[in-house]
């Protein structure tokens, strides 16, 4: 039999023929002319990606760890206090990188698998006034939650912190409203929503942020925000960017302009709710009641080895999910269905779960799983209750579509 390969993955995500293809293309150097016009207009494009007029979006050559990396450095001063939300093990990363540079952390803990409570925000910075930021992971993959950035922004934004938010997995797949929720900084990845490979890293800057940037006195060079923004004026990056990502990602944000924010949104949405309802129907567990839409965690089920199962679909049906991290390996395993997904992807997926239990032993119902995604997907206007009330918020107008 010949073996194909799929990507069902958090993170690298499929990348489309078109932008591999755009990636493939002959190399041009980065300082030119041809160069800067693919910058300035992929620039000017993130910005609806991130729904800002207001900011400005900064390239980096690195994965979305260096963007992350790049808000403490430049917002904060070393003796500095951070208010890190820990839902996962992204949250845990703020926290990490906050304290390798000397940054003082209160952190709010989250059971993995739940959100994080906004009003437990608003009573760590009334506790503490010296709080300079707040960080947050919007779409925590480790755990498949999604957490209330909106609400958390509106509680942030009546306190002097600055409120910096991982959107990684979230940017281009579920709604974020930068300027209309008031956050400060943002930072996403191309892995994700944006359908390329790795590579490429972002973070989204409010003029909100720029007292911040200029005081900090954190070591940076590379990840100086004050370089990138010079640069950006002359539509370049301060050092070698990494030309072909960038090619491919003006053909990505051409395929996010044409179907449009609001339809890409809605499309992940229903992904999510067949996916959900699909591994509802087989018997399992959702790992959260807070799941997101980027990806589906699951339980693993009693008697089920959820380390081989995962291990199983990729060796023996070429299907790539993700497992568990850390202290959740072997517990739940993760369907993503993020970007470059479609309905039979979803159908596929599911297939490759019925699959994989029962050679894991399991009495799983075959074919129950698909015909519940299937019916649920035929309806191509039926759209969950969230994504019908989200599809309902105004989005900044789509540049060059």
């Amino acid at each position: 039999m010949v073996k194909k390969h799929y990507l069902f993955t958090p993170g690298p995500t499929p990348v489309p023929p078109e932008i591999s293809l755009a990636e493939a293309a002959p190399l041009i150097h980065h300082r030119t002319p041809e160069f800067s016009r693919v910058f300035a207009e992929v620039s000017e494009d993130l910005k609806y990606l991130f729904q800002t007029s207001e900011g400005e979006v900064y390239t980096f050559t690195s994965s979305g760890t260096g963007a992350m990396e790049a808000c403490v450095v430049n917002l904060l001063s070393k003796g500095d206090t951070a208010l890190v939300v820990r839902s996962g093990k992204f949250g845990e990363r703020w926290a990490e990188l906050c304290e390798t540079y000397g940054v003082k952390t209160t952190c709010i803990d989250v059971e993995y698998g739940n959100t994080v409570d906004p009003k437990a925000v608003g009573k760590a910075l009334e506790r503490n006034k010296s709080i300079k930021a707040v960080f947050i992971t919007q779409c925590e993959t480790s755990t498949g939650v999604l957490n209330d950035v909106e609400a958390v922004a509106n509680i942030v934004k009546g306190y002097p912190a600055l409120l910096v938010v991982d959107a990684i997995t979230a940017v281009g797949v579920s709604p974020f409203l930068m300027d209309n929720w008031q956050v400060d900084v943002a930072v996403t990845g191309s892995q994700k929503g944006l359908m390329m490979p790795p590579g490429l890293a972002f973070a989204a800057v409010r003029p909100t942020a720029q007292e911040a940037i200029k005081k900090a006195d954190l070591p940076r060079y590379y990840w100086d925000f004050r370089a990138m923004h010079d640069a950006l004026k002359e539509d370049t990056t301060p050092f070698t960017p990494a030309i072909s990502l960038i090619t491919a990602l003006k053909s990505a944000m051409e395929m996010i302009k044409k179907e449009g924010l609001e339809n890409i949104w809605q499309r992940h949405a229903r992904l999510a709710h067949a996916t959900r309802e699909a591994i509802k129907a087989l018997g399992l567990k959702l790992f959260t009641q807070h799941p997101a839409d980027m990806l589906t965690a699951v339980k693993v089920p009693d008697g089920v080895d959820g380390v081989a199962f995962t291990k199983n679909l990729r060796d023996k049906y070429g299907i790539s999910i993700a497992g568990g991290q850390d202290e959740l390996k072997g517990k739940i395993f993760r369907i993503a269905h993020v970007g470059y997904m479609n309905d039979f992807d979803i159908i596929t997926a599911i297939s490759a779960v019925e699959k994989g239990l029962s050679d894991s032993g399991y009495p799983v119902d075959i074919g129950k799983g698909v015909a519940t995604a299937q019916r649920l997907l035929m309806d191509v206007k039926k759209v969950p209750p969230a994504a019908k009330e989200d599809s309902q918020v105004k989005v900044t107008s789509n540049p060059r579509a």
